[in-house]
Parts: structure tokens; C-alpha cells; sequence
């Protein structure tokens, strides 16, 4: 159980997680998981209907496709678990530190009061540049760093999977652009399905 501390980024231990979630409850604060994931041109194939005997058939191009990185993000708000809130940026290419602080100023533009953010140890999480940021905005702003190889413990995750499983799924468009709508199609769902997101958090093992 790792309680190591680091200048404006907290690694964390497993059973640290829900520390985290009381320290957001006594500051009033929101609770943020954050993540990215990519999408592209190549569908996400998934289990579908079809009349008998007819086998859908997907046509796609298999020797090469663009991609789309996508930043998401869950926002709890510990004392009022109802108010769950989604954010989305679209990057075509990695996302690295610029894209991050970007999406951090996004989250500031949007949610009041402190925010408690959960993310794991991607490189543009760790950079100089991040972790400047991070600490120049510590009035507000406080980070800590999920476990290693514990993917489980993020609900954006299971958020991924719902994403490639319906709004994406067996898509196969001929450009970006229809994977931009659909994940924009999705961010609205969700945004309307309380009892989902809160799925999301129970997943994790996490509860508010």
C-alpha cells in the first residue's frame, strides 16, 4: 500500500482510493476520473440482430485508418452523487501534455469549486509541464494518481466500453467525422442517465 506523496501529484494505493473520495467530501469537492482512449475508422465489431439468414457484413479498409484520441472525464460531486456530470475532447494524434492542460482548463471552465482529480501514469500526466500546472493551480486543483496496472479502479473506463459497445459500434465510416458525431451522440445519453454513470462508479468498486 503505497502512501508515497510527490509535489502536485499523489501516487496512490489501492486501498487509498477511497481516501481520496472522503478528502472530496471535506473540501467540498468534485470528484474527476480521467482517462483517454482511441478511437478510429476500423469498427469496433460487437454481437448484433439480423433477419435469419441474412449475416450482416461489415465492409472496411484494413491496411490503414485514422485514428481520433479522445480525453474523457466523469465528474462526481460527492455530496450531491445525482449531479454526475461527462466531458469529451477529440485529438487526432497521442494526446500529450498540451492536450491535457487544455482539457484541465476545459474542466475549470465548466465545474465550480475544487475539483479532486483521479488519473493514471500516462507520460503527459507526468510531464514538467503537467505537473507545473498542477501545482500553479493547487488553490483549486488537487491530483492523485491511480495504482499501476489497475485499470479496474477508474470508471471511465467501463464508460470506453459502453462507448465501443453502442454509439460505436460496427461503425464503419469513410472519415472521422461520423466517430466525432456518435461520440457526441454518446456524451449526451449519458449526460441524461444518472443511474448509468452511477453504474460506471459501482463498477469500480467505488460508491457515493
Amino acid at each position: 500500500r503505497s502512501r508515497a506523496r510527490r509535489r502536485g501529484n499523489r501516487a496512490l494505493g489501492e486501498d487509498d482510493v477511497a481516501g481520496a473520495k472522503k478528502n472530496a467530501a471535506r473540501q467540498r469537492a468534485t470528484l474527476v476520473f480521467l482517462d483517454e482512449s482511441g478511437f478510429s475508422e476500423r469498427p469496433a465489431i460487437r454481437r448484433t440482430w439480423a433477419p435469419r439468414g441474412q449475416t450482416p457484413v461489415l465492409t472496411h479498409r484494413f491496411r490503414s485508418w485514422n485514428n481520433l484520441s479522445v480525453i474523457g472525464a466523469l465528474a462526481y460531486r460527492v455530496r450531491s452523487p445525482q449531479r454526475s456530470r461527462v466531458f469529451l475532447m477529440m485529438h487526432p494524434g497521442a494526446v500529450r501534455s498540451p492536450e491535457i492542460l487544455r482539457f484541465l482548463r476545459h474542466l475549470r471552465r465548466h465545474i465550480r469549486g475544487p475539483i479532486t482529480l483521479l488519473w493514471d501514469g500516462l507520460h503527459a500526466h507526468r510531464s514538467l509541464e503537467t505537473k507545473a500546472y498542477v501545482q500553479a493551480q493547487s488553490s483549486w486543483l488537487t491530483v492523485y494518481r491511480l495504482p499501476a496496472y489497475a485499470p479496474e479502479l477508474n470508471p471511465v473506463e467501463a464508460m470506453w466500453s459502453w462507448f465501443k459497445g453502442t454509439v460505436a459500434a460496427n461503425l464503419c465510416p469513410e472519415s472521422l467525422a461520423p466517430v466525432r458525431q456518435q461520440l457526441r451522440l454518446g456524451r449526451r445519453r449519458l449526460g441524461h442517465d444518472a443511474e448509468r454513470l452511477q453504474g460506471f462508479l459501482h463498477k469500480a468498486g467505488l460508491f457515493i
